[in-house]
């Protein structure tokens, strides 16, 4: 069985974040960046599939600049088996669904396994758009994954609990925070990564259209969060809360 695991390159989450001084955006100039840890438990799953027999090839993905060799090569070290750089400046996650969809159809693995959200925007939707563009089966935010001859078996967790999903092959999972603790790499398997292959390819190669549908306006920091007040009585609490806060 092949597998093909989605990466992306973000801001490591040790790092604090600022937008630059004109609102445009985030600063990510001399500013440490890592592979999102949701897309780290992926390779994680990946890789322990791999190690029970039931996965036989793993191909790591990224769509970003020439600087994600290094996220990729992290996958590399971790146990892929490959990996294919798709070079663009940056794609929204309908043009990220797009450019995966065109890779599925080319490398035809039977599993897509992807973190559910990156942590730098939050968006929570490629693995959805991509399981809608194939007409693929999908179990997201999974905290459990089995194969076995009748296909997947995800535990996934809802706001009641837990809940179990039964999956025909080919099918998308998105990954949650509790389905496994991703390994640290070590050094042979780093120098290992330098000797595996990794493809680098164009969207256009791919006959994918990266042109962006949204325009950010602007991008400002949350406000500060004023010093608390201590309050006599209960009834002046409440009117405070009518009052000032406005929240009653």
């Amino acid at each position: 069985m092949k597998l093909l695991v989605p990466v992306k390159r973000v801001v490591d989450y040790n790092v604090k974040v600022r937008v630059k001084a004109d609102g445009t955006g985030v600063e990510t100039a001399n500013v440490k960046m890592s592979m999102n840890p949701f897309d780290e438990i992926a390779v994680e799953e990946a890789v322990r599939l791999k190690e029970k027999g039931t996965v036989t090839e793993i191909v790591a993905v990224t769509i970003g600049p020439a600087q994600a060799q290094e996220q990729l090569r992290t996958a590399l070290a971790m146990g892929a088996d490959r990996a294919i750089l798709v070079e663009a400046d940056g794609a929204e996650p309908l043009g990220v669904a797009k450019v995966l969809k065109a890779l599925v159809e080319r490398e035809q693995p039977q599993l897509v396994i992807l973190g559910k959200q990156a942590i730098d925007d939050d968006m929570n939707a490629t693995g959805q758009m991509l399981a809608a563009l194939l007409g693929w089966s999908q179990g997201t935010y999974a905290s459990k994954v089995e194969l076995s001859a009748e296909g997947a078996k995800v535990t996934r967790e809802v706001d009641g609990g837990l809940e179990t999903v039964q999956l025909k092959l080919p099918a998308i999972v998105t990954t949650d925070l509790r389905l496994n603790e991703p390994r640290y790499a070590s050094l042979p398997n780093i120098m290992k990564a330098r000797k595996k292959p990794l493809e680098t390819v164009k969207p256009a190669d791919l006959g994918v259209d990266l042109t962006p549908r949204l325009t950010v306006v602007k991008v400002e920091e949350p406000p500060k969060r004023q010093a608390g007040v201590k309050v006599a009585s209960v009834a002046e609490l409440v009117s405070k809360l009518k009052t000032e806060a406005k929240v009653i």
